[in-house]
Order: C-alpha cells, then sequence, then structure tokens
C-alpha cells in the first residue's frame, strides 16, 4: 500500500493531455466522485448536461480539482480502483487536493 501511495503522489501533479486520466469531481455535497476517461473535456461535458453518472448528476455542481495522467486505460483502471477504496481523508493526503480532514 506504502508503494501505491508513493506512486500516487509522484504523478498526481501530471497535467493531463490527450492520453488516460483519472480525475476527482468535489461534488456540491462535498464528496468525491472519481473516474477515468481518454478525454477529460467530453467527459465534463457529459457530467454537466447530467449524462456522466447518476451520482455526479444528483450532486450538481461539482468541481474538478485533480486530473491524474496514465499511460494506458489499464493503468487508469487500477489506479481509479485503488483510489475509490481509500478513506475520504487519505484520499486527501494521498492526491495533495489542498483540502482539511474531515474529522
Amino acid at each position: 500500500m506504502d508503494e501505491f501511495v508513493a506512486a500516487a503522489k509522484d504523478s498526481a501533479d501530471k497535467v493531463h493531455s490527450e492520453n488516460w486520466c483519472v480525475y476527482v469531481l468535489k461534488c456540491s455535497n462535498n464528496a468525491f466522485y472519481i473516474g477515468l476517461t481518454n478525454n477529460i473535456e467530453r467527459r465534463l461535458k457529459e457530467h454537466e448536461q447530467g449524462r456522466g453518472s447518476k451520482f455526479v448528476r444528483s450532486w450538481r455542481p461539482f468541481e474538478l480539482v485533480k486530473t491524474v495522467s496514465c499511460k494506458n486505460a489499464g493503468e487508469a483502471r487500477s489506479l481509479e480502483y485503488h483510489l475509490k477504496k481509500l478513506t475520504r481523508n487519505k484520499k486527501i493526503e494521498v492526491l495533495d487536493l489542498g483540502i482539511g480532514p474531515i474529522k
């Protein structure tokens, strides 16, 4: 688990280009939504139009707080899977979101 945390911290500040990425949205209920895409602009538009996911549709508006570039779809799926298993406070720490922990 420590190597995953280190790897996520190392890649967390990379800027998304045309490749696969994992993205983090902060919804209006302050919950995080984690997803993956190979076209972040299209995916955000889908979320804005209520076509992205039921969760985000229910808790709009949202804010994009982080994108993490990935080498391929497999790496993106793996990172998304591991991030979704973390607690909220661990997500904030690992992704360096600059949001104080909830106590």
